[in-house]
């Protein structure tokens, strides 16, 4: 498999991560009942998805000369 799949597949599970903790967050917004440390620590997890697929993403666009 060569990195470029390898970077695709990686892609493809980080964002069906990033959906799956959005939807769990939302549900637990909607339920009211929710603990505000659980609920910063998916936020937070949440973000680190988004910054890891944002440098994955950057790593399949190849170097362009200035």
């Amino acid at each position: 498999m060569s990195d470029a799949q390898h970077i695709e597949r990686r892609l493809i599970e980080l964002n069906v991560e990033h959906r799956d903790l959005d939807a769990v967050i939302e549900l637990l917004i909607l339920d009211g009942h929710h603990d505000e440390l659980q609920l910063r620590r998916l936020k937070k997890r949440k973000l680190q998805l988004k910054d890891h697929i944002t440098l994955l993403k950057m790593q399949l666009v190849p170097d362009v000369p200035a």
